[in-house]
């Protein structure tokens, strides 16, 4: 049994596979999830054929749809409905109480025209910034859906650079030809001057003190919308319906409560840059199951805010069910980051397949966020030919750690502050991976170790083993580590109160590495270290009295 005590009075207790979480008058496990409460709509249709739209793929329906849509809240709310056809349009503003239902046979298509979008006060990567207008968006509303098995697609490929060694020749060779710029050295296509000036641009869509948005007409290009933007929305469903072809990230939902996510899928090109599947940033009680997610940058991203300014927002992502999704190619299937500031916490991820992602689950921070991640609980999870870790804790996000290399810090010589982030409280339960570059890394800061982490039941086929770097109350219970490296197998690295119970190993030519005057008390118990080799190495001032053997 593990009892961990967070802030915000937290208690969370592990036992046996079953979890309760208190926090104030509210309790949760795993038979008890966090409840989510959906929207509610009349059954009054509104067919946008009725307000002008033209199903040709050639005429702007922006206007029609737009007045069917306030027609629709207007009235009291209702189905604004896609029917089949080719539906072109510029950008989209959702209301109150409306469901705009996509049907089978539509395609509702952005117009490559970027006149149609207007730049915008919108908010991107964690901070307030300058953005061209979402071709979906919604502020301040309550009771909101996008439903049906229709494809929507945001034209993402005129909006995007691009990297020569992220096409193929003739890919590379059709966007030159389409317009755009070449950057001097000939390894970037942009697509427009603007663009290429934007990027070259520090902070280019920061809005600091004095800034305007006409400031930034000049690289208006630059600013690529994200396609779906709901802001301080209060009951939204997304169910179904395919989201694919971002300019950026594809979903984003700021601040909203009450969101469910449902049986939608979301296709991005794997070179899409920053093309992520869905953001939740400080939302509050939300559940995504039973979609796909196919991105060009992190599938399922968990986010709060960035540095000082999230931490100002001070909204925590709370209360989130993942389960039984597909992640395929993408950064990371799960993750939380790195924009973290206003913190995360009572997250269930259960029932999930990653497919050729970067990573598996991805938690990522890094020193000037803050911002507490704490109380986080997966289990069945399901991996395969992952590109890099199966699951990662890194708090160099960006950065590399002194800690991996052989010169490691002893004594932390940055201050803790508001500005320095922390993960604790996570429990990972049956993960079966099955290729992967290394199994596991735990690498947080000197000021700031990376607490309480406990994995159990889970097997790992992997090139290399697990890393431990910078952490404190580690436990690995019933875990294998099929790996092909294994000098070391386990590389633990000035940390403390290492618990490893029942692991196994096919092979080790060293089983423990051990750095750092910081490590102690790394407890082994009912594992055969017989197996190895070479049973521990101490380096860097690592005492032998570190080990404990039971």
């Amino acid at each position: 049994m593990f009892i961990i005590k967070g802030s915000f009075g937290i208690v969370a207790l592990f036992i046996a596979g079953v979890l309760n979480v208190s926090a104030q008058t509210k309790t949760y496990s795993w038979q008890h999830l966090p409840q989510v409460s959906r929207p509610v709509f009349k059954k009054d249709t509104f067919n946008v054929l009725s307000y002008g739209a033209k199903p040709d793929g050639q005429s702007l329906n922006t206007v029609s749809i737009n007045t069917a849509i306030a027609a629709c809240s207007t009235k009291g709310g209702g189905v604004v409905l896609i029917p089949q056809g080719f539906w072109l349009t510029g950008p989209l503003v959702l209301k109150s109480n409306v469901n705009l239902h996509v049907s089978r046979a539509a395609l509702l298509q952005f117009t490559d025209d970027k006149s149609q979008y207007k730049l915008v006060k919108g908010n991107y990567e964690g901070h307030v910034a300058v953005r061209n207008e979402s071709p979906i968006s919604g502020t301040d509303l309550v009771n909101i859906a996008i439903t049906g098995d229709g494809i929507i697609d945001g034209r993402g490929e005129v909006w995007r650079a691009m990297g020569k060694d992220r096409v193929t020749e003739n890919e590379w060779k059709a966007l030159i030809a389409s317009g755009g710029v070449v950057s001097e050295n000939g390894k970037t296509w942009y697509p427009s001057v603007g663009f290429m000036k934007g990027a070259k641009t520090p902070d280019a869509g920061i809005l600091g003190t004095g800034k305007t948005l006409e400031d930034s007409e000049a690289i208006k290009d630059f600013f690529r919308p994200n396609m779906l933007v709901f802001t301080n929305c209060k009951k939204v469903l997304l169910q179904q319906v395919t989201l694919q072809n971002s300019p950026a990230w594809n979903i984003h939902t700021l601040l909203c409560e009450d969101l469910t996510v449902q049986n939608v899928n979301v296709r991005n090109a794997w070179n899409a840059q920053n093309g992520d599947g869905i953001d939740v940033e400080s939302c509050k009680n939300v559940l995504i199951e039973n979609s796909t997610f196919d991105a060009g940058d992190d599938g399922i991203c968990i986010k709060s805010g960035r540095d000082e300014e999230g931490r100002k927002r001070g909204k925590p992502t709370e209360n989130v069910i993942v389960k039984n999704n597909v992640v395929y190619r993408a950064h990371g299937g799960f993750v939380i980051g790195s924009e973290m500031s206003g913190g995360a916490r009572n997250i269930f991820v259960s029932d999930c397949t990653f497919i050729g992602t970067d990573i598996g689950l991805r938690f990522k921070t890094t020193r000037g966020r803050g911002g507490v991640v704490e109380d986080i609980f997966v289990k069945n999870i399901n991996m395969k030919s992952i590109v890099h870790e199966a699951i990662l804790f890194d708090m160099y996000y960006g950065g590399k750690s002194p800690g991996e290399d052989d010169a490691v810090n002893d004594a932390a010589t940055i201050p803790v502050t508001e500005a320095t982030p922390a993960f604790r409280n996570f429990y990972v339960d049956h993960v079966v991976c099955n290729g992967a570059e290394k199994a596991l890394m735990i690498r947080g800061l000197p000021e700031m170790s990376i607490k309480d982490i406990h994995i159990s039941n889970s097997l790992f086929q992997t090139t290399n083993g697990v890393d431990i770097i910078e952490a404190q109350n580690i436990t690995l219970k019933g875990v294998s580590l099929v790996s092909k490296n294994t000098n070391p197998l386990v590389n633990i690295k000035n940390s403390s109160s290492v618990i490893l119970n029942k692991v196994t190993y096919n092979d080790a030519q060293l089983l423990f590495k051990i750095s750092g005057k910081k490590a102690a008390q790394i407890q082994v118990s009912d594992t055969d270290t017989s197996k190895a080799r070479t049973k521990a190495e101490f380096a860097l001032g690592a005492a032998n009295s570190a080990l404990i053997t039971m």
